[in-house]
């Protein structure tokens, strides 16, 4: 006897609810879909952020390789067109190409915000 109480023999804590198995099993399985349905909606967003990723790498070693071009250009004495456009800010001389016409409008905004032009 224990403070006036007797012990009785036995587990401690909460009792097991009776729950039905067939619903429980249930809920089992539906929680196994949702989380296998989860799981693939994260493995398609990784792999198409993956994909992105090797395109814009891809695009930056072709932007690397043709400053690589210039450069070697450059110390040859040659002054490629593409840099001519852009000291002269010529915009009609330099082909079409994404980087070259994002260098051309960085290059003017960065000549205008500094009070040049």
């Amino acid at each position: 006897m224990v403070a006036g109480k007797v012990k009785k023999p036995g587990k401690r804590g909460r009792k097991p609810a009776k729950i039905d198995l067939k619903a429980k099993l249930e809920r089992s399985r539906q929680s196994a879909r949702e989380c296998r349905a989860r799981k693939k909606l994260r493995y398609q967003y990784l792999e198409e952020l993956v994909s992105s990723k090797e395109r814009a790498i891809c695009a930056l070693r072709e932007e690397l390789e043709m400053y690589k071009q210039w450069c070697s250009a450059m110390d040859q004495g040659k002054i490629p067109s593409e840099i001519k456009a852009l000291l002269t800010g010529d915009e009609q001389k330099m082909p079409q190409s994404g980087s070259s016409t994002k260098t051309s409008k960085n290059n003017k905004n960065n000549i205008s915000s500094n009070g040049q032009g």
